[in-house]
């Protein structure tokens, strides 16, 4: 007690050092902390947003971004294109992605800006379809792999036959979003890597994994060539193999061209920002060369319930005005945006994708007419196989693209996977619990074609589920599945025909003798009229289906209509789809062989042969 009283008794401390040990920051001090941050390090330290969550993905992501970078450039440029694309394993964690293309090269003074920047490209401010759009993903691959290995990033470029190819070595210097140049040289010897005289190829160091199966950059190679049949890819995987999915055609796909914003899809400060820096001097003008689908008339009206004139000046044009404006638009009944802008994959090269890549017996697609999700033009494609040598005791497979790229993580956020789970697939002879995928034998292929496309994050793995696009998905959905259906129910009744027949052919014989030892009449004449009457009471059992289902005394398994093809001699015996005798051997299993459908011989355009071997 006397000790607790010593201390209740002793002076107190100075109240001055403990208020200012106390005293938070002020302002001045908050002020000085405060600074910029580049774009560049908030991506470098969230990584995950642009898809390198995991090593094996990250191998993947910057893969996929090069390809697609390649895809677009030889598009633009009219070349057929002819990528190659190699991994080579340094250590157990560290690969050097290289990728080499035969586009139209890249000016030496653009390099550093492509490869060393964050959001700079040429995509981002136009509509008109193309695979990339944020002007992120080679700059962020390249930050990637100087971030794990602090490995530069090599870009070799060769732009015409005259001039020699130029080698840049370049770092990212993640506090200004810039790249530093570690040294550049013209390299003449480097021409025989672009026999065509121009052509790019970038390699990039970095730390991964790689492994084949789904979700990896086989999968994704073996998809980006059935969407993209135009394209020849030779793969060097981390083995030494050489794979090599052929040209499916020399046709180059149609040229998209380039749109203006329509009305519809823009959003208020969107249209006071336009307003403040066109270089029109009357609102009439800047309605109608600003915009599309804004004719004379259009723009008149849309004045009219504004309040103003089509020769009111562009300066007189306030926040009320264009408020005002904003409201006129939206009530004005204006034209679709035009759809030159996209390029789908086409109903042709849909079905001969999937005949190349899956081993079916019935094949569908359908690609829809276009819509409009915020004014921006969209179109949507779907494609199906069903039966031959797929499982049929395990849940479909859904295979999704956005503007000709696989998708391949995040399914269950992405609005073509939510079309196919909410579509009512027992209407078309599956079995299908709620809320979930159908059980059968069956791939659905969904593809959205737009100028821009709605994706849920950065790293571009799933579409946004707007209802405008998902109502598009699920209607063709169910234009395939009907065409599904109708195959299945024919089917099906054939089936039972043949069974009836089988049962008749069973007595007929008998039935022969006996009559002839009773009434004398020939057995054989007896046997044949009674075969008649046989097949014509199970004359089903006979058909000869065409591309929906319907009979046809042809055996041309196109049919009518080029959007199905029935591959007759996949088509399992009944008693194979009732498990007995003669049943068709299981798939193979796709993790155990490293193709998309589990088979490799159904890869047909696909050759493989070591590094170093003789074509």
């Amino acid at each position: 007690m006397a000790t607790i009283a010593a201390g209740m008794d002793a002076p107190p401390k100075n109240r001055s050092t403990t208020a200012e040990a106390r005293r938070g920051a002020t302002a001045e001090e908050m002020a000085q902390k405060q600074r910029e941050i580049s774009v560049s390090e908030f991506f470098a330290k969230n990584r995950h947003l642009l898809g390198f969550d995991n090593p094996r993905k990250a191998l993947m992501t910057a893969v996929k971004e090069a390809v697609d970078n390649a895809l677009d450039a030889c598009e633009e440029a009219h070349i057929l294109p002819d990528i190659r694309v190699e991994l080579l394993q340094r250590s157990e964690t560290r690969f050097k992605v290289t990728v080499r293309d035969n586009g139209p090269g890249i000016v030496r003074h653009q390099i550093e800006n492509i490869f060393g920047r964050l959001l700079y490209g040429s995509k981002f401010h136009r509509l008109k379809m193309s695979r990339g759009q944020q002007g992120i993903g080679i700059s962020a691959a390249g930050m990637y792999g100087l971030m794990t290995t602090g490995q530069p990033v090599l870009i070799i470029s060769k732009t015409s036959k005259k001039k020699p190819a130029v080698e840049v070595l370049l770092k990212m210097d993640t506090s200004k979003n810039r790249a530093d140049v570690v040294s550049e040289t013209e390299h003449p010897e480097d021409d025989g890597l672009f026999p065509e005289g121009h052509g790019t190829q970038v390699s990039i160091e970095m730390e991964g994994r790689y492994q084949g199966g789904r979700q990896s950059v086989d999968e994704y190679l073996d998809q980006t060539a059935i969407a993209n049949p135009h394209a020849r890819i030779t793969f060097v995987n981390p083995s030494n193999e050489t794979i090599e999915f052929k040209r499916g055609t020399n046709e180059h796909p149609p040229e998209a061209k380039e749109i203006l914003p329509h009305p519809k899809g823009i959003e208020l400060g969107t249209l006071i920002q336009m307003v403040e820096r066109t270089e029109r001097t009357q609102l009439g003008s800047f309605l109608q060369e600003e915009f599309s689908r804004v004719s004379p008339s259009v723009a008149k009206e849309i004045c009219e319930r504004a309040g103003v004139t089509n020769r009111t000046w562009i300066k007189q044009v306030g926040h009320k005005e264009s408020e005002a404006i904003y409201k006129a638009i939206q009530d004005v009944r204006i034209m679709a945006p035009p759809t030159d802008c996209l390029v789908p994959i086409g109903t042709k090269a849909l079905l001969s994708g999937l005949l190349k890549g899956v081993r079916a017996e019935f094949f569908t697609a359908c690609t829809r007419p276009a819509d409009v999700y915020r004014g921006n033009p969209f179109l949507i494609e779907v494609g199906l196989a069903y039966g031959g040598e797929l499982p049929k005791d395990e849940l479909i497979r859904v295979i999704r693209y956005a503007n000709r790229v696989p998708l391949l993580y995040q399914q269950s956020a992405c609005a073509s996977f939510k079309a196919v789970l909410e579509t009512s697939w027992r209407n078309y002879g599956l079995s299908q619990s709620r809320a979930s995928l159908p059980e059968g034998p069956l791939v659905v292929m969904v593809h959205m074609a737009s100028v821009w496309v709605p994706f849920t994050s950065e790293s571009k793995e799933a579409i946004a589920d707007y209802d405008e696009i998902r109502k598009e998905m699920k209607l063709g959905l169910q234009e395939v599945g009907r065409k599904l259906g109708i195959y299945m129910r024919r089917k099906q009744r054939m089936r039972h025909e043949g069974e009836r027949r089988s049962i008749f052919e069973r007595y007929i014989g008998e039935i022969a003798q006996s009559t002839e030892s009773i009434t004398g009449t020939a057995a054989q004449k007896v046997y044949d009229s009674l075969m008649r009457v046989a097949k014509r009471k199970t004359e089903e059992a006979d058909a000869v289906l065409d591309d929906e289902g319907r009979r046809v005394k042809d055996e041309d398994p196109l049919g009518r209509d080029d959007s199905v093809v029935i591959m007759e001699s996949r088509i399992a015996a009944p008693a194979a789809e009732a498990g007995g005798e003669g049943e068709a051997a299981p798939a193979k299993d796709a993790k155990a062989t490293g193709s998309l459908f589990g088979d490799d011989q159904a890869q047909a355009p696909r050759s493989r042969r070591k590094r170093g071997s003789s074509n």
